[in-house]
């Protein structure tokens, strides 16, 4: 080959090599309301299994949505991880979220656990129980969330504040059953029997109750389950005080089931790495992460099938609702304007 051929075919292989760049080594990018040691674990073992590298940025739920809103197009996010379905359909109503097609998906989570439209999907589930103080309430006395509003319970009643989606996806799941007139005048009786303004919480309204301040509490089992297997001996001695009451099952009068939420994700509407983005939401769904939340976050797997952590076994089993939980961001905006009303600060 001469010297004026040899450099017809070398520069457009070095041009074409200088405009590709270097290779790129296969990645995803989670934005993350989950603390990281909550999921930091389960994505150092997806990138050892799929050699995808997780990009994780952690952060607070309402601000991580936000920085998907402001980032728009241009956010390098793929997906989002956050807490509680209120959440999940804020984030698909400010169309920050994509539609996800996996069979896998569909077939490991129950419907009730996912957007009917697949924007998004839980991956774990946490209850809202009752908590009652083992020595002032027998457990015979207690029977549904509506019967909280009894006049019985005036001034026993502690719970967090109508700012937090853990209520207002309560209120939200009682409004697709009830309607809102009924709600809301379940709302009125039941903030009289507050036994202090609404402050801190689901772990200070368990402290709250250890401490004699009230009776009765509504909390997440997820705070419960940390408390009971925490080093500092506060938390562990307000926690051994309290018991867990299953609301709502049958023959409690309404017999619906106890409330239950979920953590989940979505893919992002401007994931520029899709594929590697289905495939961790549907690590996230396995066998082997459904036991990891079981076990190390005290939450219950979206799957029947995995076992419960010995914590949550000795609360029992118990009927939870099967409410589509899409419904609670359909009712928020409505469950606000009524817990306002109602005087729920």
């Amino acid at each position: 080959m001469s010297v004026v051929s040899f450099k017809h075919w070398l520069l457009p292989m070095l041009s074409a090599w200088l405009l590709a760049g270097p290779v790129l080594a296969a990645e995803v990018n989670l934005y993350s309301a989950r603390q990281e040691n909550l999921i930091k674990p389960l994505l150092e073992r997806f990138s050892e299994q799929t050699g995808i590298e997780v990009n994780l940025v952690t952060g607070k739920a309402d601000a991580l949505l936000q920085r998907l809103k402001s980032e728009g197009r241009n956010s390098p996010a793929d997906l989002l991880l956050t807490t509680d379905a209120g959440r999940l359909h804020r984030a698909r109503e400010a169309g920050v979220l994509a539609p996800v097609e996996s069979d896998t998906l569909h077939e490991r989570i129950p419907a009730q656990y996912r957007d009917p439209e697949g924007y998004w999907f839980g991956l774990s589930v946490r209850a809202r129980p009752i908590v009652y103080v083992t020595d002032r309430v027998e457990p015979g006395e207690l029977s549904t969330y509506e019967a909280l509003a009894d006049p019985k319970w005036k001034g026993r009643v502690c719970i967090r504040s109508s700012s937090n989606i853990y209520n207002q996806s309560l209120v939200a799941s009682m409004i697709a059953h009830h309607g809102v007139e009924a709600t809301e005048a379940w709302a009125r009786d039941f903030v009289a029997n507050f036994a202090r303004p609404p402050i801190g919480g689901d772990r200070d309204q368990v402290l709250a109750a250890a401490a004699g301040q009230c009776d009765v509490a509504v909390i997440n089992t997820y705070y419960l389950g940390v408390m009971i297997n925490e080093d500092d001996q506060e938390q562990r001695e307000a926690a051994g005080r309290v018991a867990v009451f299953w609301p709502n099952q049958e023959g409690s009068g309404d017999g619906r089931g106890t409330h239950v939420n979920v953590s989940g994700i979505g893919l992002t509407a401007a994931a520029g790495n899709r594929d590697n983005a289905v495939q961790l939401m549907e690590f996230l769904s396995s066998d082997e992460s459904q036991a990891w939340y079981a076990q190390v976050n005290h939450e219950y797997p979206v799957r029947e099938s995995v076992p419960v952590s010995d914590t949550l076994k000795a609360w029992g089993g118990f009927k939870a609702d099967d409410l589509d939980l899409h419904l609670l961001g359909k009712y928020n905006a409505e469950a606000v304007r009524l817990m306002d009303r109602a005087g729920w600060k």
